[in-house]
């Protein structure tokens, strides 16, 4: 889904569910560029190359964010 840059990450949860905004824990987020050079989610888990951004972190151009949350 795109979402407009410096949208709060609880904000861009919601863009996919408004449920993922309510019930929003965490972002994981990592760049594309660093996912297309590694390959793969885990090779940038095991890199170091994701990283746990919360609620209020502002969406930037590249990121993809798998959104952690619980209802």
């Amino acid at each position: 889904w795109p979402i407009p840059r410096g949208t709060l990450a609880r904000r861009a949860a919601r863009t996919i569910h408004s449920d993922l905004e309510r019930g929003f824990i965490r972002a994981e987020v990592m760049e594309y560029d660093t996912l297309v050079a590694l390959g793969s989610e885990a090779r940038c888990r095991a890199a170091g190359k994701m990283r746990q951004e919360g609620r209020d972190y502002p969406v930037r151009d590249g990121d993809i964010i798998t959104v952690r949350f619980n209802i």
